[in-house]
């Protein structure tokens, strides 16, 4: 086992909690612009989507506070495309949930052989990410 870089664990975990917590504001608002005649469904989706990060903010931030680190009061920025159909949307979603698999693949190499509990935590979201990109690629498939 390496030791655990706890600085670069402590900013990373910062980052990622401040981009779950842009994840809230961002599926928030995707949920408020959708109409249509599926707006029901997708709406819902996307409800869930925001509550489903403002969990994992809140699961990060415990653990950075577990390991002595002080929680940002920042979110990530949100880069507003002022284009809301539902297929435009979903791509946005496929981007933020791709920048997040990307972030919890590198907290897995910095963590990898330090923690087996931040190694676990880090494969879990992976795993998670994984699949809301292969569930958002779903949803596109309709679009043509």
């Amino acid at each position: 086992m390496k030791d655990l870089d706890l600085k670069k664990t402590i900013n990373l975990l910062n980052s990622i909690m401040e981009f779950e917590l842009a994840g809230v504001v961002r599926y928030t608002h995707y949920s408020l612009m959708v109409t249509g005649p599926n707006r029901i469904p997708i709406v819902d989706f996307f409800k869930a989507q925001a509550s489903e990060s403002l969990l994992h903010a809140q699961q990060v931030g415990e653990i950075l506070t577990g390991l002595e680190g002080h929680p940002s009061q920042r979110i990530a920025p949100i880069e507003e495309s002022y284009k809301h159909s539902v297929r435009d949307i979903l791509e946005e979603s496929l981007n933020h949930e791709k920048k997040a698999l990307e972030m919890y693949k590198e907290l897995l190499s910095v963590v990898e052989n330090a923690s087996i509990y931040l190694e676990e935590f880090a494969r879990t979201q992976i795993g998670q990410e994984e699949m809301h990109s292969i569930e958002i690629k779903k949803m596109l498939r309709d679009f043509s």
